[in-house]
């Protein structure tokens, strides 16, 4: 088994801001040449989430509107009276989602749905530059 790992920065609005990483992520992994591989994908932080979603204008719209329900921005959290930083929500919500995802490399296409892309959520209650680890194993 071979591992690369490869790593890039993004830079987010935070606010449960949506950026699509598979441009990124198909540059990293085309550039190796590979067949057949898994592909890891990871976010450095306890505010920040990766997951798969389809990247369009109504969810990007949705999934912060059913964030907030599921978890408000607005209540006073245990980490908040800790810490004094006002991100409670963030470190539930980015635990609730995660904060990697695997995709498969199969005869040298990632295996990502039409209508799915690999993206970066940032719960946190301000910018941020977010590291993203890119694992390939084959």
């Amino acid at each position: 088994m071979t591992v690369i790992n490869e790593n890039f920065t993004v830079h987010t609005k935070g606010n449960t801001d949506i950026i699509d990483l598979t441009p990124q992520i198909r540059n990293v992994v085309y550039s190796h040449e590979l067949q057949n591989a898994m592909i890891y994908v990871y976010a450095q932080g306890s505010t920040v989430s990766v997951t798969n979603i389809e990247f369009e204008p109504g969810l990007l719209v949705d999934f912060p509107e059913v964030m907030e329900k599921l978890v408000p921005s607005n209540q006073e959290y245990h980490h908040d009276s800790m810490w004094h930083d006002g991100n409670g929500y963030a470190h539930i919500r980015a635990s609730i989602v995660g904060n990697s995802t695997y995709v498969p490399l199969i005869d040298g296409l990632i295996q990502l749905g039409q209508w799915q892309q690999i993206v970066l959520v940032d719960f946190d209650n301000k910018a941020r530059a977010r590291k993203i680890n890119v694992q390939i194993i084959y």
